[in-house]
């Protein structure tokens, strides 16, 4: 078991970059895509637990690079802001190359 603890003030991506971003036309093709294939669910009130389950084909894909685009996609569906998200757990599989996916559940977060 590997455990740490930081004392620095964790910085947002907002922070980590200069400038101004714009979304590519990839981007906006994706979010398209989701927006009209996600399903509608009742959402549940307060603090929000995500579980995400990433299909991946390649094993140097890194875990953390889809999750942003992803929750600003589900924000923007399922109308929640991602201040109420207090629980994100992240799972990587390895799944043939054609069957990448991203599998996702949004509970209430117990305290």
């Amino acid at each position: 078991m590997a455990e740490g603890y930081s004392r620095i003030k964790p910085l947002s991506v907002n922070e980590a970059w200069q400038g101004k971003r714009f979304k590519t036309e990839k981007y906006k093709r994706y979010e398209t895509a989701l927006l009209v294939m996600l399903p509608a669910l009742e959402m549940p009130s307060g603090k929000l637990r995500i579980d995400l389950i990433i299909g991946f084909s390649n094993k140097a894909s890194d875990i953390d690079n889809p999750i942003k685009p992803f929750l600003d996609i589900l924000q923007k569906k399922y109308k929640f802001d991602d201040k109420d998200i207090y629980q994100l757990n992240i799972t990587k599989n390895i799944v043939p190359k054609g069957a990448e996916h991203i599998k996702y559940k949004i509970t209430k977060h117990e305290d």
